[in-house]
């Protein structure tokens, strides 16, 4: 009935797919450490304005925390509002008990006047983070680059107060109770999710019913920034099962001072009669010495 029905139904289609909102096209990105492209007419360095502008100088902010205290790098996936407050949550618990006893009052077990400084978890936006990162001076960018690779997705830094490798152990290990890693998929599972994906509608041209989906939360280590040094997952759990500073001054003083302590303990041993039995001692090994070379020389004439 229509001859141009074809012509016209194949542009309609066209249109149709260029004129697709882009909130149903997934779009991710990684935290890039080298420079952008220099674009015609863009002027060096670039300045942020409004959101943008307020976003890096908060990551910059974050960025000079790590110079005294680490920062940690998470990627997560399929976390939800909720989720998230748990996991903060978990953070604070394990930072919490972890935390030494506070000796700045005469009852340590006092309730302080001011709460002591705790762990942020931030969900960063990764281009304006990277961009942060890249202006961020004492930074080698090419460890940088190591540890975050080519991972997309979305990525949150973990900000602790202070460098204490048992709290940071505490932490982590929270970490991997409260989001245990996700099993493989099998190739029987990939298939089925194939084909339930190609599969056709059972009821042709009517609305699918919409099924909430599932979340299964995956919270990955990707690394840390202590001191401007670059740790990955690996380096990050070695300085985790360090001890305290407190432990290792403890270790360092007792170094110093146990010759001292030992030269202290000789002495001790040898003051008073002790002194006079060693020196008599030390008179009849001589006499022995001297008596048993005195025979054992032949006379000479």
């Amino acid at each position: 009935m229509l001859p141009g029905c074809p012509g016209r139904c194949s542009s309609w289609l066209a249109v149709t797919k260029l004129r697709l909102p882009s909130s149903t096209q997934a779009r991710s990105y990684a935290i890039s450490v080298k420079p952008g492209k220099i674009l015609p007419g863009k002027q060096l360095p670039r300045v942020f304005k409004d959101k943008k502008a307020f976003q890096y100088n908060w990551y910059t902010k974050i960025l000079q925390c790590s110079t005294t205290a680490p920062l940690v790098f998470l990627h997560h996936t399929d976390f939800s509002a909720q989720r998230l407050i748990k996991l903060r949550r978990d953070i604070l618990v394990a930072a919490n008990k972890s935390a030494p006893p506070s000796l700045a009052s005469p009852n340590p077990s006092a309730v302080p006047a001011k709460p002591p400084p705790q762990p942020t978890l931030t969900v960063i936006r990764t281009s304006i983070f990277g961009a942060a990162l890249r202006d961020f001076p004492g930074v080698n960018l090419e460890d940088a680059d190591k540890m975050i690779g080519s991972t997309t997705g979305n990525f949150a830094v973990l900000t602790l107060p202070s460098f204490d490798p048992p709290q940071l152990n505490a932490i982590l290990r929270a970490l991997e109770r409260g989001v245990p890693p996700r099993p493989p998929k099998t190739p029987e599972q990939i298939q089925k999710e194939l084909d339930e994906k190609n599969a056709d509608p059972a009821t042709p041209g009517r609305r699918v019913k919409r099924v909430r989906q599932t979340l299964v939360p995956d919270l990955k280590l990707v690394g840390a920034l202590i001191d401007g040094r670059v740790f990955l997952p690996q380096g990050v759990k070695e300085v985790s099962n360090l001890p305290s500073l407190d432990t290792l001054r403890a270790q360092i003083v007792g170094l110093l001072s146990a010759p001292a302590a030992q030269i202290a303990g000789v002495l001790s041993q040898a003051s008073g009669g002790k002194l006079a039995r060693a020196l008599e001692g030390l008179k009849k090994g001589l006499e022995e010495d001297a008596a048993g070379f005195s025979t054992d020389t032949p006379p000479t004439f």
